[in-house]
């Protein structure tokens, strides 16, 4: 299959225009870094400058555009979103190159997805210009980037059918999705809001209530020693087993570290303020089944365990109640800031007022939100049968195969 540069196939690659944002609304809409961060046009990830259309008229988005990171972290550099009407004005902003397909050489449904294919990938791998804090290519480089080019009709079958597999991918996400927000609808239905349970229940302290904190180890990763859970591995009120990393500990603080089935795991600094107090439930039996020890995990010094009285409290009611809007305006009030990171300590935590419904009915919970998370397992593992499809469909369509 022959291939062109993609200076060939673009009316244009460049830069946007240049003017200071801000995130207020006022005047178009103009596009940010992180606008194309989910790999689609986010149109509540965008900026604003004031500007009127006539001021910029050169660098409104059309329908097919490709919006290009070209500066950015080594991991995020690269990504692409097509912009298709939505919003219906918006601005081609710096930092992000705006690719135009010439729609007499390439379908830009086609050009999209050759973006992302493996190829392209590893052409695009030799062209970054690393940095301290950000890698860039530079637009001159990607000019000299190729991509496969088949005839119109056959780029147009080959995106069409790819389309297909994405759109499979994009409802198995959107299920996830419902999934993620089931725990806290069911939580609401049984207990209300902290407001209204409040006057239902008892109110403690976490303190009073008998939850013990204690801060993670600050040693160095490493390759020996225990699997050590950190900041990336709380994630939506779970623990995730992917980049896993060991760090080695004293005998006598491991045993102060060593998790338990159950406990808590609160991030306790970030930079951004909604990620600070995020908590999950260490799950030894999901440790288990991913074939690892579930005696044998620590955690890292960004993160505070918290072990509870589980008489009187379930972690999984806590971890709920914790997501409720209540709950993060206190969380938000006791963090504290320093040098742009927010911070959130165990006297914080210990502060933290929680109504305590009967054990009967928070264990009742827990075993709904089992429920759940059976339901999100299988569709995780359908997602990911569906991405390995749509990645050989990519495989073979720029080999010439499909």
């Amino acid at each position: 299959m022959r291939s062109s540069s993609l200076d060939e196939v673009a009316i244009h690659i460049r830069n946007g225009f240049p003017v200071k944002q801000s995130r207020d609304a006022g005047g178009l809409p103009i596009t940010r870094i992180e606008t194309i961060a989910d790999g689609s046009i986010n149109p509540f990830r965008i900026g604003y400058a004031g500007l009127r259309e006539d001021e910029c008229l050169n660098w409104l988005l059309q329908p097919g555009d490709i919006l290009f990171s070209h500066i950015n972290s080594v991991s995020h550099l690269g990504k692409v979103a097509m912009y298709k009407g939505d919003p219906r004005k918006l601005v081609h902003g710096m930092n992000l190159l705006c690719i135009r397909p010439d729609a007499e050489a390439v379908e830009p449904k086609y050009l999209l997805y050759a973006l992302r294919c493996e190829e392209f990938t590893r052409q695009l791998s030799k062209n970054i210009k690393p940095a301290v804090n950000q890698a860039s290519i530079a637009i001159s480089d990607l000019k000299r980037l190729h991509v496969p080019l088949p005839p119109l009709a056959e780029q147009r079958r080959v995106a069409a059918i790819l389309d297909k597999a994405d759109a499979l991918r994009a409802k198995r996400r959107a299920a996830l999705a419902q999934l993620d927000t089931l725990a806290q609808s069911i939580f609401l239905d049984m207990f209300g809001g902290p407001a209204v349970s409040s006057r239902r229940w008892p109110v403690s302290s976490l303190a009073k209530l008998g939850v013990e904190f204690r801060y993670g180890t600050s040693n160095r990763s490493s390759k020996h020693g225990d699997w050590t859970l950190r900041i990336p591995n709380v994630l939506r009120g779970s623990i995730r087993l992917d980049d896993l990393q060991r760090v080695p500990v004293a005998q006598q603080e491991f045993e102060r570290l060593r998790l338990r089935d159950g406990d808590l795991l609160f991030v306790r600094t970030n930079g951004n303020p909604d990620y600070v107090g995020r908590c999950a439930v260490y799950d030894a039996r999901a440790v288990e089944n991913a074939g690892l020890d579930r005696e044998r995990f620590i955690y890292a010094s960004y993160l505070i365990r918290g072990r509870l009285p589980f008489e009187r409290v379930s972690s999984v009611f806590l971890r709920e109640f914790l997501a409720t809007p209540e709950a993060r305006r206190q969380l938000r009030a006791r963090s504290r800031t320093s040098a742009g990171q927010y911070n959130l300590n165990t006297q914080g935590l210990g502060a933290m007022q929680v109504f305590v419904p009967p054990i009967d009915l928070q264990r009742e919970f827990a075993h709904r939100v089992a429920a759940i998370s059976t339901l999100r397992e299988r569709a995780e593992n359908a997602l990911g049968e569906t991405s390995s499809l749509f990645a050989s469909l990519q495989h073979r369509a720029f080999r010439g195969e499909l």
